[in-house]
């Protein structure tokens, strides 16, 4: 298995691609989803393979000024990392690539260049823009991408497509969701704005069951980011959530006045390729009211009760009622332990 480098993508494809499979990112075209071929590209340079970029787009140097965008330093790669260039050609421009596709628009001009590299190791092999490639040279480059898949496999490599989902023949998009050992939507949320971005699996033909989906943001630096937007911490007053919310969190606000919320607390989370917002509601029944207002949208639920007054305990159902957050992920937290007379956690 090799990873895809894509938070929590490798544990829904059962730990990674395995060798001689390919894997396509069908990229909705309101959103920006081929930093995901970069990204997996990126992953595999660290952990000592040969990469190999296919550039149609744009000239080679762009594409190494999009790596520095993201804090990928690829220069320390040298020959671990190879370019194709398939664009300059196309704007009479001239190229230091090691390898120049002379004639982009004919899909035959790209076999010999992939047959070579692709036999000298176990290289992962990205597309920068297989919709250009299709574009190019019509639908019959369908037919010379299965071949590539087939040489992938042939020789352990792997090959991973960037592929935005225009709209091109449902006789072209099937044959490419069948050729393709693994397909990952990324998407938009939202019709005419895009609200929110996720990514999830379609399709991976070494799993019994493929699933999965998860919202991300793109950082500068960083990269692919999963995100979980909001997740609600509410409980009783007095039963600690400021302070719960001000010890997960990397920075955090909260308005307080003798020693009490009268207003939300607002934290941000940031663990490994993961962030998360957290919003405390104000315990106090005369806030009551606005409960539902502030949990709308919510992905998960911290419940905070005070272990040392268990007449408080109804009250936090009550909450969490009024919420409406039932049926959401629920972590209750018995805060106060280590007061004296505290109900253990059994």
């Amino acid at each position: 298995m090799i990873p895809s480098g894509i938070p929590r993508l490798d544990s829904f494809l059962g730990g990674g691609i395995p060798k001689g499979k390919t894997i396509m990112y069908l990229i909705q075209p309101e959103v920006e989803g081929e930093i995901f071929g970069m990204q997996t590209l990126y992953k595999n340079l660290e952990e000592g393979r040969k990469g190999v970029f296919i550039t149609t787009k744009s000239d080679p140097q762009i594409i190494k000024e999009n790596f520095e965008k993201y804090g990928w330093d690829i220069s320390k790669y040298g020959d671990k990392l190879i370019f194709v260039d398939a664009y300059s050609s196309l704007i009479g421009s001239e190229s230091d690539a090691q390898y120049l596709i002379k004639n982009p628009n004919d899909i035959n001009s790209y076999d010999c260049i992939i047959k070579e590299i692709v036999e000298e190791s176990e290289a992962i092999v990205t597309f920068g823009s297989l919709s250009s490639i299709i574009d190019l040279c019509g639908d019959d480059a369908i037919k010379h991408v299965e071949e590539w898949n087939k040489m992938f496999n042939a020789n352990n490599a792997i090959g991973v497509y960037n592929f935005t989902n225009w709209p091109y023949s449902e006789e072209v998009k099937t044959k490419l969701n069948e050729i393709m050992n693994a397909v990952i939507r990324v998407g938009g949320i939202g019709e005419r704005v895009i609200l929110g971005q996720y990514y999830g699996i379609l399709k991976a033909d070494w799993l019994e069951k493929a699933k999965g989906n998860v919202m991300f943001k793109i950082a500068e630096p960083g990269g692919v980011k999963a995100v979980i937007p909001k997740i609600l911490v509410t409980g009783p007053f007095n039963a600690g959530k400021s302070t719960f919310v001000r010890s997960l969190s990397t920075r955090s606000v909260s308005v307080d006045r003798m020693g009490t919320t009268v207003a939300l607390d607002k934290g941000h989370i940031e663990y490994e390729d993961i962030t998360a917002d957290i919003f405390g509601t104000p315990g106090q029944e005369r806030f009551d009211p606005i409960l539902k207002f502030i949990a709308n949208e919510a992905m998960g639920v911290f419940l905070i009760i005070d272990s040392t007054k268990p007449e408080s305990f109804p009250r936090a159902k009550s909450m969490l009622e009024k919420t409406r957050a039932k049926g959401l992920p629920l972590i209750v937290v018995a805060n106060k332990q280590d007061i004296k007379n505290a109900l253990s956690i059994e």
